[in-house]
């Protein structure tokens, strides 16, 4: 490698590294100061939650005003502790789309590495390079 090539290479480097520096600081203060924010809006969001609890709102589900409106919404999530019984009712049940539709990458990758000759059907792959940039 020519010393012309070298000293370019450390300065990509050098400049790199800063840059990956300052993001990470700009991060940080960003991150900091969007923790004040997103706290004193869930004080308000529990503030607004009020409202739906007291008995003259039994039965609302929003609040409308000049300056805008609040609605109480239902949320509800599901998962998992155990896997494999999961897995078996699924089997069971012949109920797959209880299943979100992506492909665990790692195990993906494990299975063609060890089955080159078993490419399923429709699976579409994406390679790239990346470029790792680290200190001494």
């Amino acid at each position: 490698m020519a010393e012309d090539d070298k000293g370019l290479n450390a300065k990509l480097i050098r400049a790199y590294m800063k840059l990956r520096e300052k993001r990470s600081e700009l991060k940080s203060e960003f991150e900091a100061q969007d923790k004040v924010f997103e706290e004193n809006m869930n004080l308000l969001k529990e503030r607004m939650l009020e409202y739906f609890k007291q008995p003259e709102n039994e039965g609302a589900t929003n609040f409308s005003s000049e300056e805008g409106m609040f609605i109480r919404t239902t949320k509800t999530k599901y998962w998992t502790d155990d896997w494999e019984s999961f897995h078996k009712f699924v089997v069971e049940e012949n109920a797959p789309e209880l299943l979100e539709k992506r492909v665990a990458q790692g195990n993906m990758k494990q299975y063609l590495e060890d089955n080159p000759d078993k490419l399923p059907m429709g699976l579409n792959t994406t390679t790239e390079y990346t470029i790792t940039v680290r200190k001494k």
